[in-house]
């Protein structure tokens, strides 16, 4: 089997678009569809086709392109089983620990409620790659719209718990605000420092900072490092729980 072959660009203003394609069926997956004429300008370009969406969650900036797509295509479109009745164009709902294959690729379904009620993110587990949209960024998670702050702390944990060298694919390319920021957090962090200043340089010249690894998100995303000594001396809550030093660091970051 041929590995998978991934494109990525911005749709929107900051949304990533990624596609996925296996070589040898052809079939071309895109993670959520922000705008429905650049996905299709992008396969073109490679010669692919869309023939499945994989939704993340309802929000518009992830389904606006979805029926555009599908009229064009004809393509499947596979999404949350808690937000099915917004999703449009959905064909198959999907939850938490639901699987399917695409193109003999084993793809597992991870429910991480937080940014929204029901989002979901795609595991391709014999392949390392994890879809994630936008429950995990790098160095971030998602603003809590819909759940509270426990859930999206527990929906975390959930993607910590796969293996080191997946990598992350996100939905929108925050990092240097996200480094900024994960700097007041955990400022003696020396790994942070050298991946903020990659980040600084990375963006500066123009170049994309996804994807990232679950490794280097739990060595230094603040969001995934509550429970962290030298963060909870920092924000004074050294006896407080991990979902409450979560909240508080989620909170600075939308006020950041």
């Amino acid at each position: 089997m041929k590995p998978l072959e991934i494109e990525v660009f911005i749709c929107r203003s900051d949304n990533f678009c990624v596609l996925v394609h296996e070589p040898e069926t052809g079939l071309t997956a895109t993670i959520d569809a922000p705008d429905a004429a650049m996905i299709a300008a992008a396969a073109a370009r490679r010669g692919w086709e869309i023939t499945h969406v994989l939704t993340t969650h309802h929000h518009t900036d992830h389904v606006e392109g979805n029926l555009a797509l599908k009229e064009q295509y004809g393509c499947e479109i596979i999404g949350p089983i808690n937000e099915a009745v917004a999703i449009p164009g959905l064909d198959k709902a999907v939850g938490d620990g639901d699987s399917f294959e695409f193109a003999g690729h084993a793809v597992s379904v991870i429910e991480t409620p937080g940014h929204t009620a029901g989002h979901i993110c795609y595991h391709f587990s014999d392949d390392k790659l994890l879809f994630a949209a936008d429950t995990l960024f790098a160095l971030g998670c998602g603003r809590l719209f819909e759940r509270p702050p426990a859930d999206m702390w527990a929906s975390l944990q959930k993607l910590a718990a796969l293996p080191d060298e997946t990598a992350v694919y996100f939905g929108h390319e925050y990092t240097l605000t996200n480094a900024r920021f994960a700097l007041t957090i955990d400022p003696g962090n020396e790994r942070l420092q050298a991946r903020a200043a990659d980040v600084e340089a990375a963006r500066a010249a123009g170049r994309f900072t996804i994807p990232t690894t679950i490794g280097l998100e739990k060595e230094t995303n603040p969001f995934l490092r509550a429970a962290d000594p030298a963060i909870r001396r920092n924000l004074l809550m050294e006896s407080r729980s991990d979902e409450d030093v979560f909240a508080e660091i989620r909170k600075r970051k939308d006020n950041f």
